[in-house]
């Protein structure tokens, strides 16, 4: 028998996700997932996760709740670890209790995991504080699904001095307003209306009951929608934090290797942008193929090193032999300031930096230190641009260029996830090629695509795609670049 985690995810910024759900997703062997819940939380899955999309569309149920308890139980019985992903937490309005009674009857152990909800979250990045001294000393949160036929005293409701939340209650906004004025509450009182709160698409409307149905539809708001009603609401400007992050409305996907995102995901998360991750790349060790040159590696006179990922591979390997790296005598080489500081990381110092990540620039520099019969050991990708190798070989240098490592296509953990980009960011020809083969090319040209660097552009420009080409070949000039646009 296997074991189910209910667990909340977070009301769509991937970040606000608990430690404890991305370790328990990383247990998963099956998962099944909302769609309100944010697929970038599917990067923390094992490869062989089996993933189920079981969401609830308004008005178009995928699954109904009973097929999703039987789906829970059947993957259970089959010994899975099954995480069951809810947006926010898994018992507010979420069902999340239903299941749980469902896996109790069938004596399946099950934990939860508690989510940040969005009550709470959305109105915060919505600039709206739920409680605040001496104006809101308490909160009420409802589910308004169904609000003409829901079981709500509105005469009470209708008295309460704290803020009011109401959820899922988009398409009754109008029978709210109506119910809260006809029994006693002043037409004045603000309320706002939050669409995908926390997302790069999130959109907000303020106004006061009397007038908020008709700036909601001016706005062209729909579902899924936070409404909420108090004095609180008069702080939406003041507090406004998230809105004005320069990157606030864009969606842009990221398509490096997992090891390689973390610096350009948390930049353009930390500017306002909401960050699809899809891992187009990734790595095969070959640096076995290094066994053959060990001997000579103290004869070498420089050791060129093109991308982050030939740093880790050699130097990996370096550590797998016992190589003692005192004993190289080399001058290193590095492609670009990023190379330069995964060396650096490693406690040596690059002699020789290129300004931009291309072989051309690196070999601009290397040109004013190398001589004939030099020897240059150039660990690098299988499939790698040969400019480097031929360059210096015209140079009278005699290289050894040896694959440490080959990209291999990435794989696309839900086809639902590029929807919502508005650009794609490039960092390298492979990244291109492999984008194409897992999202299609047609998907690519509808939206904007943001190359790193001029090789990484033709590699778009040679299948139909112009690309927008960053500055400086780096995190930061993809920062800036997008910034400027």
């Amino acid at each position: 028998m296997g074991k189910v985690y209910l667990m909340g995810v977070g009301p769509g910024d991937a970040e606000l996700i608990t430690l404890k759900a991305i370790r328990m997703l990383g247990k998963c062997t099956a998962v099944m997932y909302d769609r309100l819940a944010s697929t970038s939380v599917l990067k923390y899955l094992k490869d062989d996760c089996k993933i189920y999309y079981c969401g609830k569309e308004p008005g178009c149920h995928y699954k109904t709740q009973q097929e999703i308890n039987d789906m829970l139980i059947s993957l259970a019985k089959k010994d899975n670890i099954v995480g069951r992903i809810k947006g926010g937490d898994p018992y507010v309005f979420g069902r999340g209790g239903e299941e749980a009674i469902a896996l109790i009857d069938e004596n399946i152990e099950f934990e939860v995991v508690p989510g940040i909800t969005s009550p709470i979250a959305v109105l915060n990045y919505a600039g709206i504080p739920i409680t605040h001294r001496g104006i809101a000393q308490s909160f009420h949160v409802f589910t308004a699904m169904s609000a003409e036929k829901l079981n709500i005293d509105w005469n009470a409701v209708a008295k309460l001095q704290g803020t009011m939340v109401f959820m899922m209650g988009f398409r009754n906004l109008g029978k709210i307003a109506e119910n809260l004025i006809s029994n006693g509450l002043d037409k004045n009182t603000p309320c706002a209306v939050v669409m995908r709160g926390t997302t790069s698409k999130q959109k907000k409307v303020v106004g006061n009951l009397e007038n908020i149905v008709a700036k909601v539809k001016e706005a062209e708001i729909s579902s899924p929608c936070i409404i909420v009603v108090g004095e609180v609401v008069k702080f939406s400007q003041k507090f406004n934090w998230y809105e004005k992050k320069p990157l606030f409305g864009k969606n842009i996907c990221i398509t490096r290797s997992k090891e390689q995102s973390r610096e350009l995901r948390e930049n353009l998360s930390d500017s306002g942008a909401e960050v699809l991750e899809i891992n187009s790349i990734e790595f095969k060790n070959t640096s076995y193929n290094l066994k053959s040159y060990k001997d000579k590696f103290t004869d070498y006179d420089f050791i060129a090193l093109t991308s982050v990922n030939g740093v880790n591979f050699f130097f990996n390997y370096l550590n797998e032999i016992e190589f003692d790296i005192r004993k190289l005598k080399a001058k290193i080489a590095a492609i670009g300031p990023a190379t330069a500081n995964a060396i650096k990381d490693r406690g040596v110092i690059p002699e020789i930096v290129a300004d931009h990540f291309v072989a051309e620039s690196l070999f601009e520099k290397m040109k004013n230190y190398i001589k004939e019969n030099d020897k240059v050991l150039i660990p690098r990708s299988k499939g790698s641009r040969p400019y480097l190798v031929e360059e210096l070989r015209k140079s009278g240098c005699y290289v050894d260029e040896v694959f440490t490592y080959e990209t291999i296509c990435g794989k696309l953990r839900s086809e639902s996830e590029i929807k919502d980009v508005d650009i794609i960011v490039f960092t390298s020809p492979s990244t291109v090629k492999n984008m194409i083969t897992m999202v299609g090319i047609e998907t690519i040209k509808s939206k904007l695509a943001l190359a790193i660097g001029p090789i990484t552009a033709k590699a778009l420009s040679d299948v139909g795609i112009e690309a927008v080409i960053c500055d400086v070949y780096s995190a930061k000039g993809v920062i800036s670049k997008i910034v400027e646009m």
